[in-house]
């Protein structure tokens, strides 16, 4: 599993949930493989404003709580004055659930504008502890994958609560990483209140999405073009649960691709034949556009290769599985489909 230098991806499976700003929006008209313009056709999407959306009552932490951590222990929270979350995703949520203004730094994967001003405390991905402990947290959220363990460790030692919670797989996970982070929080109603609004806004997405006389199969590309890596998705890439919502087929993993990511082979696109790729704006970016991408061994000979077809979405929070999900969902769906039906 490939380790980044530029704070992408602080968890590839586990859980790509990366960051970066990109305004990189390329996507792909028509579905199931059919052309339904001229070849190379693409419509540009129209990207949301690259915010969180709080909730509209700010609510008043009830502390002190104590909370299961997911790597077993108990932890408990006295105050949640000045907090540290280390993912984007745990930013997202802290900030959305309208505790933001505790919020008192960031890491390189939180990269939407209400966190953009707050100091750094990762030196590329890594966890710098002398800066996380220099802030003098309340508390701190990390991830399963958040490291090195080294850091974490100094941060425990220094007596500072540190609530690690499960990474995200997939859209069943919106909900259960939501209230745990309101919980340790002492808001466990607004909790409730966030994560039915998420729901609710993904389910509407779902609603909407225009019948297909099939559903087209698309692949999962991890690109870094400056460090020469080049992966397909396949089970537990962590694309699975939002393709398939979308109406779409994970070509990656529907091909027999086992492994989390894979590198790119002309035989692996070959097996998967997808009709449209998935790609991060950044990942994009980095391998010189659609007219890079297409420039990888195999992708031209695939059809979403020869007509151009892909589907581009910021990396900050394309596998996050947070309050920002339908938004995500919505995107993919607006690119693969171009608000049409077949």
């Amino acid at each position: 599993m490939p380790r980044e230098t530029d704070g992408t991806v602080p968890r590839l499976r586990t859980r790509l949930a990366g960051a970066l700003l990109s305004v990189l929006a390329l996507t792909l008209t028509g579905c199931g493989g059919a052309a339904t313009s001229a070849a190379g056709a693409s419509a540009k999407a129209s990207a949301p404003a690259n915010r969180v959306e709080p909730l509209t009552d700010a609510p008043n932490p009830q502390l002190p709580v104590t909370v299961r951590s997911a790597d077993g222990k108990k932890v408990t929270v006295q105050n949640a004055r000045r907090i540290v979350p280390l993912s984007g995703s745990l930013s997202e949520i802290v900030f959305t659930l309208g505790l933001g203004g505790r919020v008192v730094a960031r890491d390189i994967t939180a990269t939407f504008q209400q966190a953009a001003k707050l100091p750094l405390v990762t030196r590329n991905h890594d966890v710098s502890a002398e800066s996380v402990l220099s802030l003098k947290p309340d508390l701190v959220l990390a991830e399963t994958t958040t490291g090195p363990s080294e850091a974490m460790g100094q941060i425990r030692a220094a007596g500072i609560p540190v609530l690690v919670v499960d990474p995200a797989k997939g859209l069943a996970d919106v909900g259960p990483r939501i209230q745990a982070v309101a919980d340790a929080l002492g808001v466990p109603a607004a909790g409730k209140e966030l994560t039915k609004r998420s729901e609710d806004r993904i389910a509407a997405v779902r609603t909407a999405i225009p019948r297909h006389k099939e559903k087209p199969r698309v692949a999962f590309l991890y690109l870094r073009g400056s460090a020469s890596v080049y992966l397909i998705g396949g089970k537990g890439s962590g694309a699975t649960s939002l393709l398939e919502a979308a109406g779409a087929v994970d070509a990656g993993a529907e091909s027999g691709l086992e492994k989390d990511f894979t590198a790119i082979t002309t035989e692996a696109l070959a097996q998967a034949a997808p009709d449209a790729i998935l790609v991060m704006t950044k990942g994009l970016e980095s391998v010189g556009g659609v007219d890079g991408l297409v420039k990888i061994p195999g992708v031209a000979q695939t059809p979403a290769g020869m007509n151009r077809r892909v589907v581009s979405i910021e990396d900050g929070v394309l596998l996050n599985y947070g309050p920002r999900t339908d938004q995500v969902l919505k995107s993919l769906v607006d690119q693969l489909y171009g608000g049409g039906s077949e």
